[in-house]
């Protein structure tokens, strides 16, 4: 990955990552002491460190889902290091055979081609009742 590559480019590393379930190469495209919330969980979660964000990409190896990103809008902002990203995970779940849609936006710094904090808000509830 470039050292400066855009907040864009290194969101849409991030969706493809996630959509192609390669949690190895999730973590590097964070800074060592990011930080990403997701204030729609319940209870709302705080990552803090690539080694917390490793912890949570692994569980994608065993989530029995498929999913694919779609509906992706970018919108820069005023400041530079910073994207607002909307999008759609269109999912599947293999074990249920239920399809499901996770609305998602997410806010990004990016500074130096890695992710220094993110506010990602997705529906958490939809998501885990879509999973049982």
């Amino acid at each position: 990955m470039s050292e400066f590559a855009s907040p864009r480019a290194v969101f849409m590393r991030i969706i493809d990552g996630v959509t192609a379930r390669r949690p190895d190469a999730l973590p590097r495209l964070y800074a060592e002491d990011a930080v990403v919330v997701h204030p729609f969980a319940d209870p709302a979660s705080r990552l803090e460190g690539r080694e917390a964000l490793r912890e949570h990409f692994a569980q994608l190896e065993h989530l029995p889902i498929e999913m694919v990103a779609r509906n992706i809008v970018v919108h820069q902002t005023t400041d530079p290091e910073v994207i607002v990203a909307e999008f759609d995970y269109a999912c599947h779940n293999t074990e249920t055979g239920r399809d499901f849609v996770i609305p998602n936006i997410f806010v990004l710094r990016v500074r130096n081609g890695r992710v220094i904090e993110s506010r990602d808000y997705a529906d958490h509830r939809a998501f885990e009742e879509a999973m049982a």
